[in-house]
Protein backbone atom coordinates (compact mmCIF):
# COMPACT_ATOMS: atom_id res chain seq x y z
CA UNK A 1 0.00 0.00 0.00
CA UNK A 2 1.37 3.28 -1.41
CA UNK A 3 -1.18 5.96 -0.83
CA UNK A 4 -3.12 6.62 2.60
CA UNK A 5 -4.98 9.75 2.46
CA UNK A 6 -8.39 9.55 2.95
CA UNK A 7 -8.55 5.99 3.21
CA UNK A 8 -9.85 4.71 6.91
CA UNK A 9 -7.89 2.59 9.51
CA UNK A 10 -9.03 1.05 12.31
CA UNK A 11 -6.77 0.21 15.43
CA UNK A 12 -7.81 -1.87 18.52
CA UNK A 13 -6.06 -1.26 21.72
CA UNK A 14 -5.90 2.36 20.58
CA UNK A 15 -5.97 4.09 23.57
CA UNK A 16 -2.15 4.40 24.56
CA UNK A 17 0.86 2.60 23.92
CA UNK A 18 1.74 1.27 20.25
CA UNK A 19 -2.15 1.22 19.18
CA UNK A 20 -2.45 5.17 19.88
CA UNK A 21 1.08 5.41 18.30
CA UNK A 22 -0.32 3.57 14.73
CA UNK A 23 -3.76 5.99 14.96
CA UNK A 24 -1.17 8.86 15.06
CA UNK A 25 0.85 7.72 12.45
CA UNK A 26 -2.27 7.02 10.38
CA UNK A 27 -3.71 10.52 11.23
CA UNK A 28 -0.24 12.17 9.77
CA UNK A 29 -0.99 10.19 6.39
CA UNK A 30 -4.20 11.81 6.24
CA UNK A 31 -6.37 8.76 6.92
CA UNK A 32 -9.63 8.92 8.68
CA UNK A 33 -8.75 6.59 11.89
CA UNK A 34 -11.30 4.38 14.38
CA UNK A 35 -9.62 4.16 17.78
CA UNK A 36 -11.27 0.89 19.88
CA UNK A 37 -9.92 0.45 23.42
CA UNK A 38 -11.65 -1.27 26.35
CA UNK A 39 -10.85 1.65 28.85
CA UNK A 40 -13.06 4.46 27.50
CA UNK A 41 -11.64 7.35 30.15
CA UNK A 42 -8.27 6.42 28.31
CA UNK A 43 -9.88 6.28 24.73
CA UNK A 44 -11.77 9.41 25.31
CA UNK A 45 -8.52 11.45 25.27
CA UNK A 46 -6.49 9.42 22.84
CA UNK A 47 -9.49 10.83 20.33
CA UNK A 48 -9.03 14.05 21.61
CA UNK A 49 -5.32 13.84 20.89
CA UNK A 50 -6.12 13.12 17.77
CA UNK A 51 -8.25 15.48 16.91
CA UNK A 52 -6.26 18.48 18.20
CA UNK A 53 -4.21 18.09 15.21
CA UNK A 54 -7.44 18.19 12.84
CA UNK A 55 -7.51 14.25 12.40
CA UNK A 56 -10.59 12.68 11.92
CA UNK A 57 -11.20 10.63 13.93
CA UNK A 58 -13.79 8.58 16.09
CA UNK A 59 -13.73 6.09 19.06
CA UNK A 60 -15.57 2.83 20.03
CA UNK A 61 -15.29 1.61 23.25
CA UNK A 62 -14.51 -2.34 22.53
CA UNK A 63 -13.86 -5.18 24.10
CA UNK A 64 -12.04 -7.76 21.51
CA UNK A 65 -13.13 -10.48 23.60
CA UNK A 66 -16.33 -10.31 22.76
CA UNK A 67 -16.80 -11.55 19.18
CA UNK A 68 -20.36 -9.39 19.01
CA UNK A 69 -18.47 -6.10 19.82
CA UNK A 70 -15.37 -6.63 17.44
CA UNK A 71 -18.36 -6.99 14.71
CA UNK A 72 -20.29 -3.79 16.14
CA UNK A 73 -16.94 -2.14 15.76
CA UNK A 74 -16.57 -2.94 12.21
CA UNK A 75 -20.01 -1.97 11.46
CA UNK A 76 -19.29 1.75 12.94
CA UNK A 77 -16.74 2.03 11.33
CA UNK A 78 -17.99 1.81 8.09
CA UNK A 79 -20.94 3.25 8.87
CA UNK A 80 -19.14 6.41 10.31
CA UNK A 81 -16.70 6.58 7.02
CA UNK A 82 -17.97 4.41 4.63
CA UNK A 83 -15.16 2.03 4.14
CA UNK A 84 -12.35 0.72 6.05
CA UNK A 85 -9.06 -0.26 4.27
CA UNK A 86 -6.42 -0.87 6.96
CA UNK A 87 -6.89 -2.75 10.30
CA UNK A 88 -4.61 -2.97 13.06
CA UNK A 89 -5.91 -6.18 15.41
CA UNK A 90 -3.44 -4.57 18.32
CA UNK A 91 -5.52 -5.05 21.37
CA UNK A 92 -2.72 -6.93 24.08
CA UNK A 93 -2.42 -8.01 27.65
CA UNK A 94 -0.22 -9.84 29.37
CA UNK A 95 0.11 -11.95 32.41
CA UNK A 96 2.91 -13.93 34.45
CA UNK A 97 3.28 -16.52 36.64
CA UNK A 98 4.44 -20.49 36.76
CA UNK A 99 2.30 -22.07 33.60
CA UNK A 100 0.86 -24.84 36.23
CA UNK A 101 0.34 -22.37 39.00
CA UNK A 102 -1.69 -19.57 37.16
CA UNK A 103 -5.43 -19.96 37.56
CA UNK A 104 -6.99 -20.80 34.51
CA UNK A 105 -8.76 -17.04 34.74
CA UNK A 106 -5.39 -16.15 33.66
CA UNK A 107 -5.19 -17.79 30.61
CA UNK A 108 -8.97 -17.62 29.51
CA UNK A 109 -7.66 -13.41 30.37
CA UNK A 110 -4.65 -13.72 27.92
CA UNK A 111 -6.21 -15.71 25.53
CA UNK A 112 -9.69 -13.86 25.12
CA UNK A 113 -7.61 -10.52 24.49
CA UNK A 114 -4.51 -11.43 22.46
CA UNK A 115 -5.79 -14.52 20.19
CA UNK A 116 -10.18 -14.03 20.07
CA UNK A 117 -9.27 -10.47 19.90
CA UNK A 118 -7.46 -11.18 16.43
CA UNK A 119 -9.55 -13.90 15.45
CA UNK A 120 -12.88 -11.89 16.27
CA UNK A 121 -10.81 -9.15 14.02
CA UNK A 122 -10.29 -11.18 10.97
CA UNK A 123 -13.89 -12.80 10.83
CA UNK A 124 -14.90 -9.31 10.82
CA UNK A 125 -12.86 -6.80 8.98
CA UNK A 126 -11.20 -9.28 6.03
CA UNK A 127 -14.59 -9.61 4.17
CA UNK A 128 -14.99 -5.24 4.32
CA UNK A 129 -11.53 -5.29 3.68
CA UNK A 130 -11.70 -7.89 0.22
CA UNK A 131 -14.42 -5.14 -0.94
CA UNK A 132 -11.83 -2.05 -0.71
CA UNK A 133 -9.73 -1.76 -4.38
CA UNK A 134 -6.73 -2.38 -2.00
CA UNK A 135 -6.79 -3.23 1.82
CA UNK A 136 -4.15 -3.82 4.66
CA UNK A 137 -4.22 -6.17 7.67
CA UNK A 138 -1.77 -6.13 10.80
CA UNK A 139 -1.66 -8.26 13.37
CA UNK A 140 0.48 -7.53 16.23
CA UNK A 141 1.70 -10.47 17.86
CA UNK A 142 5.49 -10.41 19.36
CA UNK A 143 8.92 -11.90 19.71
CA UNK A 144 7.18 -14.12 22.09
CA UNK A 145 5.32 -15.42 19.51
CA UNK A 146 8.73 -16.67 17.63
CA UNK A 147 10.51 -17.79 21.05
CA UNK A 148 9.33 -18.58 24.43
CA UNK A 149 10.44 -16.99 27.57
CA UNK A 150 9.65 -18.41 31.40
CA UNK A 151 6.87 -17.41 33.42
CA UNK A 152 4.62 -16.10 30.52
CA UNK A 153 3.26 -19.25 28.95
CA UNK A 154 -0.16 -18.11 28.08
CA UNK A 155 1.13 -15.18 26.58
CA UNK A 156 3.44 -17.06 25.08
CA UNK A 157 1.19 -19.17 23.64
CA UNK A 158 -1.64 -16.50 22.30
CA UNK A 159 1.12 -14.73 20.51
CA UNK A 160 2.73 -17.91 18.39
CA UNK A 161 -1.07 -18.84 17.53
CA UNK A 162 -1.25 -14.60 16.13
CA UNK A 163 1.83 -15.71 14.11
CA UNK A 164 0.59 -19.15 12.33
CA UNK A 165 -2.79 -17.29 12.28
CA UNK A 166 -0.96 -14.33 10.10
CA UNK A 167 0.67 -16.43 8.29
CA UNK A 168 -2.69 -18.88 7.25
CA UNK A 169 -3.80 -15.58 6.24
CA UNK A 170 -1.40 -14.33 4.02
CA UNK A 171 -1.14 -17.58 1.98
CA UNK A 172 -5.36 -17.69 2.03
CA UNK A 173 -5.86 -14.41 0.52
CA UNK A 174 -2.31 -15.01 -1.86
CA UNK A 175 -3.84 -18.31 -2.98
CA UNK A 176 -7.70 -16.33 -3.82
CA UNK A 177 -5.60 -13.91 -5.86
CA UNK A 178 -6.79 -11.13 -3.14
CA UNK A 179 -5.45 -7.26 -3.17
CA UNK A 180 -4.87 -7.45 0.71
CA UNK A 181 -1.37 -7.37 2.22
CA UNK A 182 -0.65 -8.91 5.80
CA UNK A 183 1.64 -8.16 8.38
CA UNK A 184 2.80 -9.34 12.02
CA UNK A 185 4.28 -7.01 14.09
CA UNK A 186 6.32 -8.89 16.30
CA UNK A 187 7.88 -6.17 19.22
CA UNK A 188 10.42 -6.84 21.37
CA UNK A 189 10.39 -4.00 24.44
CA UNK A 190 8.69 -1.19 23.66
CA UNK A 191 7.66 1.86 26.34
CA UNK A 192 3.98 0.60 26.66
CA UNK A 193 1.29 0.13 29.31
CA UNK A 194 0.92 -3.48 29.17
CA UNK A 195 2.90 -4.08 32.63
CA UNK A 196 -0.17 -2.59 33.88
CA UNK A 197 -2.71 -4.23 31.66
CA UNK A 198 -4.75 -5.77 35.04
CA UNK A 199 -6.37 -2.66 35.62
CA UNK A 200 -8.58 -3.41 32.41
CA UNK A 201 -8.94 -7.53 33.69
CA UNK A 202 -12.98 -8.42 33.94
CA UNK A 203 -13.34 -8.99 37.22
CA UNK A 204 -14.87 -12.10 36.61
CA UNK A 205 -11.54 -13.29 35.46
CA UNK A 206 -9.31 -11.31 38.18
CA UNK A 207 -5.93 -13.04 39.58
CA UNK A 208 -4.68 -11.04 42.69
CA UNK A 209 -1.93 -13.27 43.52
CA UNK A 210 1.42 -11.90 44.56
CA UNK A 211 3.07 -14.07 41.49
CA UNK A 212 0.95 -11.78 38.76
CA UNK A 213 2.15 -8.66 40.72
CA UNK A 214 5.66 -9.61 41.04
CA UNK A 215 6.03 -10.13 37.18
CA UNK A 216 4.25 -7.33 36.45
CA UNK A 217 7.45 -5.65 38.11
CA UNK A 218 10.02 -7.82 36.49
CA UNK A 219 8.46 -6.78 33.30
CA UNK A 220 7.86 -2.90 33.93
CA UNK A 221 12.22 -2.61 34.42
CA UNK A 222 12.42 -4.31 31.11
CA UNK A 223 9.70 -2.14 29.39
CA UNK A 224 11.24 1.04 30.88
CA UNK A 225 14.17 0.17 28.60
CA UNK A 226 12.11 -0.26 25.19
CA UNK A 227 11.58 1.85 22.56
CA UNK A 228 9.13 4.48 22.06
CA UNK A 229 5.88 3.57 20.27
CA UNK A 230 6.40 5.91 17.67
CA UNK A 231 9.37 4.18 16.19
CA UNK A 232 7.34 0.95 16.12
CA UNK A 233 4.54 2.60 14.29
CA UNK A 234 7.41 4.50 11.84
CA UNK A 235 8.19 0.89 10.57
CA UNK A 236 4.70 -0.44 10.80
CA UNK A 237 4.35 2.24 7.67
CA UNK A 238 7.22 1.58 6.19
CA UNK A 239 6.52 -2.52 6.47
CA UNK A 240 2.86 -1.76 4.67
CA UNK A 241 4.51 0.28 1.46
CA UNK A 242 6.57 -2.57 0.89
CA UNK A 243 4.39 -5.19 1.84
CA UNK A 244 6.62 -6.91 3.76
CA UNK A 245 4.98 -9.61 6.17
CA UNK A 246 7.55 -9.61 9.30
CA UNK A 247 8.10 -6.34 11.01
CA UNK A 248 10.28 -6.33 13.80
CA UNK A 249 11.41 -3.58 15.88
CA UNK A 250 14.94 -4.28 17.35
CA UNK A 251 16.84 -5.49 13.97
CA UNK A 252 18.68 -2.29 13.81
CA UNK A 253 20.06 -2.55 17.67
CA UNK A 254 22.74 -5.14 17.21
CA UNK A 255 20.25 -7.65 16.25
CA UNK A 256 19.93 -9.64 19.82
CA UNK A 257 15.86 -10.92 18.87
CA UNK A 258 16.82 -11.80 15.42
CA UNK A 259 19.82 -13.98 16.59
CA UNK A 260 17.51 -15.37 19.46
CA UNK A 261 14.59 -16.29 16.63
CA UNK A 262 17.79 -17.72 14.02
CA UNK A 263 19.17 -19.73 17.69
CA UNK A 264 15.84 -21.07 18.08
CA UNK A 265 15.53 -22.37 14.31
CA UNK A 266 18.91 -23.56 14.83
CA UNK A 267 17.58 -25.97 17.88
CA UNK A 268 14.77 -26.91 15.88
CA UNK A 269 16.91 -27.80 12.95
CA UNK A 270 19.58 -29.71 14.93
CA UNK A 271 17.28 -31.34 17.82
CA UNK A 272 19.13 -29.53 20.60
CA UNK A 273 16.83 -28.81 23.97
CA UNK A 274 15.73 -25.31 24.01
CA UNK A 275 18.21 -22.78 25.49
CA UNK A 276 17.59 -19.79 27.32
CA UNK A 277 19.63 -16.35 26.15
CA UNK A 278 19.17 -12.99 27.59
CA UNK A 279 19.69 -9.88 26.52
Amino acid sequence: MQHFDGKVAVVTGGASGIGLALGRRFAAEGMKVVLADIEKQALDDAVDQLRASDAEVHGVVTDVSDGDQVQALADEAVARFGAVHVVCNNAGVGAGGSAWDMPLSTWQWVLGVNLWGVIHGIRAFVPILLQQEEGYLVNTASVAGLVAAPYMAPYNASKHAVVAISESVHHELAFAGAHVKVSVLCPAWVKTRIAESARNRPADLRDDGDAAAGGAAVLQQLIDQGIEPDVVAEKVLAAMRAEQFWIFTHDDEGDFWVELVTSRLESVRGRTNPALRLP
